[in-house]
């Protein structure tokens, strides 16, 4: 029985070779490792006895489960019922192609430290080690509660039959230079790039950082 660094994965492996998609816990997004060709299938020993029901079988498995995919929570007798027929070879190179797999997908996933899920990055509060679900970050908290805030301010001002004249201003929680959430300070926590506006030189707009062009004017900055 294969034995994955998280439960929740599908296995799409065909006759022909080898392939596995992991998911995130929380958001449930997946990522699929790379196709792998069987070297016993290209040596055309794949099957033994291959007869019209191993050849229903092969075809069931290069077709709709190929699409669909099979999770291990269908247990292990569904799963040895899949591949009934194949070669100890083929078995071998099932079980080295998964090792491969999961060494390859490990790193987009963080196991949180609180309820011991596998989640991907955007789930996961690296300033807490936890998942978002254990430990959502401050600064996204902060950010809907203020979109919310704003939002019943606009239906409360158009129920009374007056304009929204406030100002709306939002930050940016994502550092452009490394992708990741960069915390509340001018300094991204996880690469240190520079997050402080920059003020375009010809006509003093303020410019995110970053930018090459003046949404204003146009200048070169």
């Amino acid at each position: 029985m294969l034995k994955a660094f998280t439960r929740n994965y599908e296995d799409n492996s065909t006759e022909a070779g080898f392939q596995f998609t992991f998911y995130c816990d929380l958001c449930h997004d997946g990522y699929k490792s790379s196709f792998l060709e069987s070297e016993t299938y290209k040596k055309g020993s794949l099957l033994r006895g291959i007869s019209g029901g191993a050849r229903a079988i092969g075809g069931l498995l290069g077709g709709r489960l190929s699409n669909v995919g099979w999770s291990v929570s269908h247990g292990g007798d569904v799963l040895s019922e899949r591949f009934t027929g194949m070669s100890p070879e083929w078995q071998k190179e099932h079980e080295k192609a998964f090792n491969m797999a999961q060494n390859e997908v490990r790193n987009q996933f963080n196991r949180c430290h609180h309820c011991r899920q596998w989640v991907c990055h955007a789930d996961f509060n690296e300033e807490e080690g936890l998942c978002v679900e254990c430990a959502p970050r401050q600064n996204v908290k902060v950010a809907k509660a203020r979109a919310d805030r704003i939002v019943k301010e606009i239906e409360e001002q158009a129920e009374a039959g007056s304009f929204f004249t406030g100002k709306i201003e939002s930050k940016t929680i994502t550092c452009p230079t490394c992708g990741k959430p960069s915390g509340e300070g001018k300094f991204c926590n996880n690469c240190g790039a520079n997050l402080s506006l920059k003020t375009c030189p010809s006509c003093g707009t303020q410019l995110a950082h970053g930018v090459k062009f003046c949404g204003e004017c146009g200048t070169r900055i």
